[in-house]
């Protein structure tokens, strides 16, 4: 593994404006280090555009402060025009590649956007990592990437360890997700790009995003909704707070894999890929239970609110699978970290903070 030192880096942040893209970068501009963190995201309206703009307020704020240099660029990853004239100008030392459109349910209805953006937006990223070489340029030292726990599909084998078959994808968010290692690994083989992928397991926290359950079903508690509880409160969910999810891509932002030539000669693909998840798996109704209790502590739902009322136990969603569980020893064996805030902790963190975030704005 070769040491990245973040300082005098210049680093690209796709996805800038979503939930763990947002908190990467105020993570890398509260460092106390120059560098240059540039941000694209085409704030698209898959949920309101206004937490995103709320988000990119914040970091504006925290990057007034900083020593490093913050830049935003509105714009998709799927434009290739645009991502190789930021990659030209730039000089790129770092990639962490976190654009996507997420969401297992909404592949069912959009296949056409997790296409664009899933697919052709990371074949532009990985296209300009490769150009970024050229004329024997040091280029990218290392891509780092977002990939899902969704990969793992009804794997009846827990935890989920990185080196299980994940062939058989129950949904076409999960494919484009595999499709994305398939095609960094392809890259890291043929053109020697140092790379790492992440498998995110149910990330949640306070500016999250609006269709996780967590949120969503706040928002509708407190419009006096019912909210829907899928395979009749049977799964488990290996939930990771969004402080931990950062931590763990911060490490691995500098711990590139090593380039090394095989006997045949050829360059061994410079690959590696990581679960990133608590590895405790909270069964969805204590979950709920606990959120709850949350929700009325910090006053965004009175003490007497009645939510035996507002609960509905339905039958599975397609494209869901009913456990996601984290073997995560990889990441502790070589980054020393596992993720370690608990839904308790977590979910109080989310509820204060709702109780000052006001749907559609902030005070």
């Amino acid at each position: 593994m070769k040491t990245l030192e973040l300082k005098n880096r210049r680093i690209l942040v796709t996805g800038a404006a979503g939930f763990v893209g947002a908190n990467l970068v105020k993570r890398l501009t509260d460092a106390g280090l120059p560098m240059t963190v540039v941000g694209i995201d085409n704030l698209n309206d898959y949920y309101d555009p206004a937490l995103k703009e709320y988000r990119l307020a914040g970091l504006e704020k925290a990057a007034a402060s900083s020593p490093a240099k913050w830049e935003f660029v509105r714009g998709s990853i799927a434009d290739k025009t645009l991502i190789d004239r930021l990659f030209a100008e730039y000089d790129f030392d770092i990639v962490v590649n976190l654009a996507a459109q997420a969401g297992v349910r909404y592949s069912i209805s959009h296949p056409d956007v997790y296409i664009e953006s899933n697919l052709i937006g990371f074949y532009n990223i990985l296209e300009a990592c490769r150009h970024s070489y050229d004329g024997g340029k040091t280029g990218v030292e290392h891509l780092v990437y977002a990939s899902s726990s969704s990969v793992y599909g009804g794997n009846k084998k827990v935890p989920f360890a990185v080196d299980d078959k994940v062939d058989n994808p129950v949904s076409l968010y999960a494919a484009t997700k595999k499709s994305n290692e398939l095609m960094a690994h392809a890259y890291s083989k043929l053109y020697n790009i140092p790379s790492t992928g992440l498998r995110f397991f149910t990330v949640y926290g306070p500016a999250g995003r609006p269709d996780m359950f967590y949120f969503s079903a706040t928002e509708k508690l407190v419009r006096g909704e019912t909210i829907k509880i899928f395979n009749y409160g049977n799964c488990r969910r290996d939930f990771t707070y969004i402080d931990d999810i950062v931590e763990g891509v911060l490490r691995v932002m500098q711990g590139a894999p090593e380039r090394r030539d095989g006997e045949d000669g050829l360059p061994v693909p410079p690959y590696a890929l990581y679960n990133i998840g608590g590895g405790q798996p909270e069964n969805l109704l204590d979950y709920i239970s606990v959120l709850q209790e949350e929700l009325v502590r910090a006053g965004v739902l009175p003490a007497d609110y009645d939510f035996e009322a507002h609960r509905e136990l339905v039958p599975m969603q397609p494209g869901d699978v009913p456990v996601t569980y984290a073997d995560s020893a990889a990441l502790e064996r070589d980054f020393g970290f596992t993720p370690r805030i608990g839904i308790r902790e977590g979910l109080r963190r989310f509820a204060e903070w709702y109780a000052d975030y006001k749907p559609g704005g902030k005070d």
